[in-house]
């Protein structure tokens, strides 16, 4: 937990990798997960690189594998989950996987097409039989009704007309919705020379592409005359239908119709076969491809690592560049020691120096990673600063729960968050894959904490679904003022309300023990009572939010060794906010503890006197808190306004002078070279003329690090945000005090227009019992739907809102980068 507060130190190694162990070292610094490699090929395509076959020969593995994965899904199969800590295998056993995986891919694409062809061969016999089957006779008659009825003879007998003329069938299938446009066709193009038959198959056939069943309709076309023929063929053929030969002998149809019942049976068993190889295949496939896919990927990865390495000079080694903790380096070194004790020369680990800003890490664990993502997802920290994470730990949580108290929606969003830690190693809740649920899932410590937070603050403003609780004895007594005021029948008649007045003795006992008073849920001025409460509490929380801030400032200052910011920056920004807002603040809580209930009539405005504090005034009729009063405020004021300049100005005139005693110190050393030189006889005027050109450039570029106008501007904008962030950011806090009212309102509103009618209703036990039924089950999903999903969501924005901009501005950059170490863990998943 050390590197929470602050990112941890991190060093670029320099890695010497001997060329026959450099696979072997990545693969094992995969494994641990510890450094992040810096591309020395930057300028060098990536079709370019040394490794470059290697990788699209995994690629290709990957694309074999995308097939094998989804001929095992068109099985209806499911791959198991790969065996976990597979290491990336030897380059030797490249080749090994990618034939066994291109004979796999083979006898699936050829079990596949005999498979196809058995089924083709299959559906066309069986569509054969059922033409031949189906009960289609020769027309006897035309099926016009212009001529002949259907009775009469299709054949004349000898002697008659056309006896010459010789009558011929077509037979065949087609889909049920093409059968309609089929033979208006036929009818219209042969002009009614044929004889059409259309009959449904009985039996659904199995479509021998997508395997699902289909009906069929069968059709028996009688013609005579060649040209006719000719005309139905190219129809039928337009319409891909299945055509098959027709017999006019009822024997013979017979016969074929065996013949063709015999085929299927043998061609059944055929397909049967090729079925039984094809589950031997896929199984085989089931039990090798996750651990290849998972294998070929940390491969991959492995050979991508490679190529941002470069070769040495003598090609004996590679030389990379990481980012590694330093903590870590002694791990780093061991790993590489083991990996590379085979090829007989060790790999060498050295730091490096670096003008490049190093990445942050800052290790995380299953409750802090939704912390640190809130902080993250307003920009990741600059190498070693102040982390604001672990203090969002117990702020946001309890930001929210300001916004949010109440006992009884605190404990349901406690308990929910608290199943989803007791099931956190689940696997069906860990393989979960609904967007929203991950959401949830993965902030649930987040969710326990606003819980219970909410729980909290929901005792201290005494609210329980909307309703007070009175755990312990009022701190009001009713009695006593009864009994002092005499307060007679006539009295209570003619006064609906009754004031408790605490000057009167007894009447008020003393504070309640923890909390609002409950008796404050039954007084007409609760609202009032509770605005001013939650107004000031706002303020104070907010200033106190922001002071903390500015405070966490100095670490950042002392750490990188900024102390002219201690005085300049840190100093007058304490000075203007505690000043001004740290006073009002002052002026809340003196109130509090000084003024009693004798003297709340004449209490003062605290309003009046912050406004009179700008102003330079004082109103006759507000009188002082303390004595002095008015020359504390002008000197407050005074003092703020006096820290502006001081704000604006005093950093970049510091960097100016020191950025001048640099070039004094800069010049007067270039002098003394300059004499020693001189003093040389053997020295020529070329080398001298090329020492002042290089001391030239060099002056000229430190000039460039440095200008005025650029740092007046960054500190102008920074003033300005301060100093108006004061004022906004404390008028933004008031958000708490909004939010709170708006959320106890809510609920108050839910209670009376749903649980006070449901109880409300008169009649028997029995009855009324049956009636609560449906109003609390809606009062419940009004309950989880508003005021938790919705109004927990509203402050759950508002209390991001609050860090991000009116608490971590104070301190943080958020201008980092993260340290992404090269990893296998994605792939294991």
């Amino acid at each position: 937990m050390g590197s929470m507060f602050r990112s941890e130190e991190v060093a670029l190694v320099q890695l010497f990798l001997p060329t026959a162990a450099a696979y072997t070292c990545v693969s094992q610094l995969g494994e641990l997960g510890l450094v992040e490699f810096r591309d020395l090929n930057a300028s060098v395509s990536a079709f370019q690189r040394r490794f470059v076959v290697d990788v699209r020969r995994c690629e290709e593995l990957e694309k074999t594998f995308t097939f094998l994965q989804e001929e095992v899904r068109r099985a209806g199969l499911t791959l198991p989950l790969p065996e976990a800590g597979l290491p990336a295998p030897p380059p030797r056993d490249l080749l090994r996987i990618q034939e066994e995986t291109d004979r796999l891919a083979q006898e699936l694409r050829d079990v596949r097409g005999n498979q196809q062809a058995l089924r083709a061969q299959w559906h066309q016999l069986q569509l054969h039989a059922a033409v031949l089957g189906q009960g289609h006779s020769p027309p006897v008659a035309a099926t016009h009704t212009d001529g002949p009825s259907e009775r009469t003879p299709l054949l004349q007998a000898p002697g008659e007309p056309h006896q010459d003329l010789r009558v011929n069938f077509v037979a065949g299938a087609v889909e049920p919705q093409k059968a309609a446009a089929l033979e208006r066709l036929l009818w219209r193009a042969c002009r009614g020379f044929l004889i059409a038959s259309f009959r449904e198959t009985e039996q659904q056939l199995e479509d021998p592409v997508t395997g699902e069943p289909a009906t069929w309709m069968t059709f028996l076309i009688s013609y005579w005359g060649g040209q006719i023929g000719q005309k139905i063929r190219k129809i039928t053929d337009c319409f891909h239908c299945h055509v098959f030969p027709f017999a006019e002998e009822e024997a013979a149809r017979h016969a074929a119709l065996q013949q063709l019942q015999q085929q299927s049976q043998e061609l059944q068993e055929v397909l049967g076969e090729t079925e039984r190889f094809l589950s031997q295949v896929l199984g085989r496939v089931q039990r090798l491809l996750p651990s290849w896919q998972v294998q070929i990927r940390k491969m991959k990865a492995v050979y991508l690592a490679l190529n941002q390495c470069s070769m040495s000079s003598t090609h004996k080694c590679l030389i990379a560049e990481a980012w590694c903790a330093t903590r870590d380096l002694p791990a780093l070194q061991q790993a590489l020691q083991d990996s590379s004790s085979e090829a007989g020369v060790s790999a060498v680990v050295h730091c490096i120096p670096c003008r490049d800003m190093p990445p942050t890490l800052i290790r995380t664990n299953r409750f802090t990673a939704s912390f640190q993502g809130i902080v993250d997802a307003y920009g990741v920290g600059r190498y070693q600063e102040v982390n604001p994470a672990p203090y969002t730990i117990i702020t946001f949580p309890f930001l929210f729960a300001v916004m949010f108290g109440d006992v009884g929606h605190g404990l349901l969003m406690f308990l929910f968050a608290l199943a989803m830690v007791l099931a956190e190693n689940q696997p069906a809740v860990k393989s979960a894959q609904n967007e929203i649920w991950r959401t949830f899932f993965g902030g649930r410590y987040l969710l326990l904490l606003m819980g219970l937070f909410s729980i909290y603050t929901g005792f201290i403003y005494n609210e329980c679904f909307s309703r007070a609780t009175a755990i312990f004895p009022s701190g009001w007594s009713v009695a006593a003022m009864a009994n002092q005021s005499g307060w007679s029948d006539a009295f209570l008649a003619q006064h609906q309300l009754l004031a408790l007045d605490p000057n009167v003795t007894g009447v008020f006992l003393g504070p309640y023990p923890f909390g609002i008073d409950p008796v404050w849920s039954l007084a007409v001025n609760h609202l009032s009572f509770l605005n001013s409460f939650k107004m000031k509490m706002s303020v104070i929380l907010g200033v106190t939010h922001m002071t903390f801030g500015v405070v966490l400032g100095v670490f950042n200052h002392v750490h990188f060794g900024q102390w002219h910011r201690l005085l300049l920056e840190t100093l007058p920004e304490l000075v203007f906010l505690l000043g001004l807002f740290g006073y009002l603040v002052f002026l809340v809580v003196y109130k509090w503890l000084r003024l009693t209930a004798a003297s709340a009539a004449t209490a003062p405005s605290i309003l009046i006197h912050f406004i009179n504090m700008f102003l330079f005034s004082r109103s006759p009729t507000n009188r002082q808190l303390f004595q002095g009063q008015e020359v504390v405020q002008s000197t407050l004021v005074v003092l703020a306004l006096a820290t502006v300049p001081v704000l604006l100005l005093g950093t970049p005139l510091f960097l100016r002078r020191k950025h001048q005693r640099r070039q004094s110190r800069r010049r007067r050393l270039l002098d003394e070279d300059k004499a020693g030189l001189l003093g040389q006889p053997d020295v020529s005027v070329a080398s001298q003329n090329s020492d002042e050109e290089k001391a030239g450039c060099l002056g000229d570029q430190e000039e460039e690090e440095f200008v005025l106008s650029e740092v007046f501007m960054h500190q102008a904008i920074h003033t300005i945000e301060f100093c108006l962030g004061c004022i906004s950011n404390t008028a933004s806090y008031l958000r708490l005090w909004a939010l709170s009212l708006a959320h106890a309102q809510l609920s108050e509103v839910l209670w009376a227009m749903v649980m006070r009618v449901g109880l409300g209703l008169g009649g028997e036990m029995g009855v009324e019992a049956v009636v609560l039924v449906p109003v609390f089950a809606a009062f419940a999903v009004m309950t989880v739907a508003i005021l938790l999903v919705m109004e927990g969501l509203s402050a759950f924005l508002h209390a991001l809102r609050l860090h991000w901009v009116e608490f971590q501005n104070k301190f943080y950059s958020g201008s980092g980068y993260k340290l992404s170490p090269f990893t296998f863990a994605v792939e294991d998943e």
